[in-house]
């Protein structure tokens, strides 16, 4: 499989679409990566694993890839109604510290997590504070071509009149009437020429923690701002791919779109890729829903929502079973699924180390192989690649039983691929012991004196054999014809 089958779903066309670089063999990617005002929740996770397997996938291909992921470390987040916050000096307000100690503070809990869940490094990641005066040089040009204007020293982007040469909402399908509907009466709303301007950079307040100078006087950036200046600086004007958490399609990447046309008279990215969100138990993850957690607490065991600790290798395979477009449900039964997955898998990769070659294949090895690269190459299809690997256990399982034979060929190749895709694209890591099978018989004569017990109506110990496994991390699972344990 080469990379010219490659199908990215480009959210700009709203399809699927045969994947071509700007330059051969090289592709620019940015991702927006985490706001340093608080720990990144499981749902913001979800994005840069994804992503963090989409650019192990185009490494694999053979691409030369330089990944850009920032972070924001300063600015105005606005959400979709408009409303401009100060999401760091808040948070530093609230923790009495500095900016710069949350700022810290929670990108070393970032750091700390990327490598909890094995993820790659990028390529680059730099810092929105790091890069004030290209952001001061955009917010120029846009000036410049009139498609900007100050107000008490703040910078607002002028949609008015970008829409009379350029189409704003192209990325989100959203018309200026209908985003009327969306804005709030807000405090310095009054300075905007029209309801859906948005503002490069804001005057500073009095209690603001982040002053920088500007050509129009103290303040700080926008949010949209520091995306269009810190992709284009690293990546060039136009580059190949630019991703993130679907609720950044709205405004945030409609308005990175609008800056660099404003600036620069072009579109930033060929093709906009979108994550999309995490729900729990069936739910969005809120905590009004008394749903919300950590990525620690699901690994360390102190979230209530779920009845044991998961590993991080476990949850990330997890996120596999969902493909990155589609909602994922994460709850207790889905993370046990995925536990007893991730076991079979690594299983069957220590069984092929020792699995005996015959002098001919009962199946068609190569195909089965080449399964893994049609799925991923089809917009990165990992609930499919998943599936056409559980294929592969279960003929590594055959050939171990004797009931299928492999050649010493095609074990190599299987090897190789199996091997390349759970470390390499999927990212999961070999833990040490995997499922170990003396625990099996043990486990079988736990539960059998639970049931005796059970039988014996001695609640009591049942409930102790059950409670102190829980405690080891096992569940027991009482159904209506067997118990099973995980």
């Amino acid at each position: 499989m080469n990379e010219e089958n490659l199908k990215i779903y480009n959210s700009l066309s709203g399809q699927k679409e045969f994947f071509k670089p700007i330059q051969p063999n090289r592709i620019g990617m940015y991702v927006c990566g985490p706001t340093l005002y608080s720990e990144p929740h499981m749902g913001n996770m979800r994005t840069f694993i994804n992503f963090d397997l989409i650019y192990r996938y185009l490494l694999v291909l053979g691409f030369d890839v330089k990944y850009v992921r920032n972070i924001t470390d300063a600015g105005h987040i606005t959400n979709s109604a408009g409303d401009e916050v100060d999401s760091i000096g808040k948070a530093a307000k609230a923790e009495q510290k500095q900016s710069l100690e949350i700022v810290y503070k929670y990108n070393v809990k970032f750091q700390a997590l990327q490598n909890l869940y094995n993820m790659l490094p990028p390529s680059i990641e730099p810092t929105a504070t790091g890069h004030i005066q290209e952001q001061i040089e955009i917010i120029e040009k846009i000036i410049a071509n009139g498609l900007a204007y100050i107000v008490n020293g703040s910078v607002y982007f002028d949609v008015k009149s970008y829409s009379e040469k350029f189409q704003y909402g192209i990325l989100s399908g959203r018309k200026i009437d209908e985003l009327a509907e969306e804005t709030r009466d807000l405090n310095a709303q009054e300075e905007k020429r029209f309801f859906a301007d948005f503002a490069l950079w804001k005057k500073s307040n009095p209690d603001d923690m982040q002053i920088w100078r500007s050509p129009w006087g103290d303040g700080n950036p926008g949010w949209h701002i520091e995306c269009t200046a810190m992709s284009t600086k690293y990546l060039g004007l136009t580059f190949d791919i630019h991703g993130g958490g679907m609720d950044l399609k709205f405004p945030h990447h409609e308005d990175e779109i609008a800056q660099s046309c404003g600036a620069l008279g072009c579109s930033p990215a060929n093709v906009w890729m979108h994550a999309n969100m995490l729900e729990v138990n069936g739910q969005k993850m809120s905590k009004s829903f008394g749903n919300y957690f950590l990525p620690m607490e699901i690994v360390d065991g102190t979230s209530e929502l779920f009845d044991k600790p998961f590993s991080p290798n476990v949850i990330r395979f997890s996120m596999m079973q969902a493909h990155y477009r589609s909602t994922m449900d994460i709850s207790n039964e889905s993370l046990l699924a995925s536990e007893k997955g991730f076991i079979r898998l690594m299983d069957a990769v220590k069984s092929l180390e020792s699995l005996p070659a015959e002098k001919e294949s009962s199946i068609d090895v190569k195909a089965l192989t080449e399964s893994f690269y049609t799925a991923m190459s089809d917009d990165f299809n990992t609930p499919i690649l998943t599936a056409n690997m559980f294929e592969a256990v279960k003929f590594i399982n055959s050939c171990k039983d004797g009931k299928a034979t492999i050649s010493a060929k095609d074990l190599e190749l299987l090897k190789t691929e199996m091997n390349r895709f759970i470390f390499d694209v999927l990212g999961l890591k070999k833990e040490e012991g995997g499922s170990d099978n003396r625990l099996t018989p043990v486990m079988d004569l736990v539960l059998e004196l639970r049931q005796n017990a059970r039988t014996n109506k001695d609640w009591t110990t049942s409930d102790q054999i059950r409670d102190g496994l829980a405690k080891a991390g096992i569940v027991v699972k009482d159904g209506k014809d067997r118990t099973e344990w995980g």
